[in-house]
């Protein structure tokens, strides 16, 4: 087993999509995907160059599932624990993503990320903005925390092209987070969008990504949610066929609508 630690196998918690994951050991045991290649790629690249909030990719084992470093630390459930729904921790979730976005600027894969789909819907990302490859999926369930503050990002199978401002308004729509309030979690029900919001910018840098690149890309990205969202129901099934029986399509639109009327008032008080 190429020196991998062998042992019970620790059920870790099943994401929307992937089930099957594992601890063993120091190691996480992933279901080896069409994505994985890719994933491994931009696991290595980061690991080249020094980041530290991510975990490395060490292999397949005898099984065929992926290997990967094991990062210790408190990760919250779904819905959200009152713990990770704190304003204090979005300015080092900010940080965390800023570090992930330096360290990937320039990298371009020498193999395709994600397998190309005939008809599959393609991000919608800003004209004239450079193009990164990120996580893209900074989910409170996928950001590991140590004293209080983000440390590392776990979950890497949505791997892909994007933009700073873009990946930035994906992170805030699950971290403030940008929706109707019908689809808030409770502890989250009565948060101040716009203090929020600017912790998460202050995080990051407002001088990368200012508060109306931010609100630009988050209209992109909200924008072509619904029919990425249903084409992944329909054709790869699994956890996105489930989310969108769960009306996942409905919390995107009623998102889309409410982001509509917020707009204004999110660009003034963010000035």
């Amino acid at each position: 087993m190429d020196g991998w630690p062998d042992g019970p196998e620790i059920t870790l918690p099943a994401g929307d999509v992937t089930e099957g994951v594992v601890r063993v050991g120091d190691t996480v045991r992933r279901p080896h995907q069409d994505t994985s290649a890719g994933v491994a790629a931009y696991l290595n690249h980061l690991e080249s160059v020094g980041f530290a909030g991510a975990p490395r990719y060490l292999g397949r084992d005898e099984r065929g599932r992926d290997v990967l470093t094991f990062i210790d630390g408190e990760v919250t459930g779904d819905p959200v624990e009152p713990w990770a729904a704190t304003d204090s921790v979005l300015p080092s979730v900010g940080w965390l993503v800023r570090a992930l976005h330096d360290a990937s600027v320039g990298w371009t894969p020498h193999i395709e990320l994600r397998p190309s789909t005939p008809g599959r819907p393609q991000p919608r990302l800003p004209d004239g903005e450079q193009l990164l490859v990120s996580q893209r999926d900074v989910t409170p369930q996928n950001v590991v925390f140590r004293g209080g503050a983000a440390i590392a990002l776990i979950d890497f199978d949505l791997v892909g092209w994007t933009t700073r401002s873009v990946d930035l308004a994906n992170t805030a729509m699950h971290w403030v987070p940008l929706c109707d309030p019908l689809d808030r979690d409770a502890g989250l029900a009565d948060i101040d969008v716009v203090a929020r919001l600017r912790l998460l910018l202050d995080g990051y840098g407002d001088a990368a990504v200012t508060s109306t690149q931010l609100l630009d890309a988050a209209v992109l990205r909200f924008g072509a949610a619904y029919d990425s969202m249903r084409w992944n129901a329909e054709h790869l099934g699994g956890g996105w066929a489930r989310m969108w029986a769960a009306g996942a399509g409905d919390v995107i639109q009623r998102r889309v609508a409410w982001f509509a009327e917020v707009q204004p008032d999110l660009v003034r008080a963010l000035r």
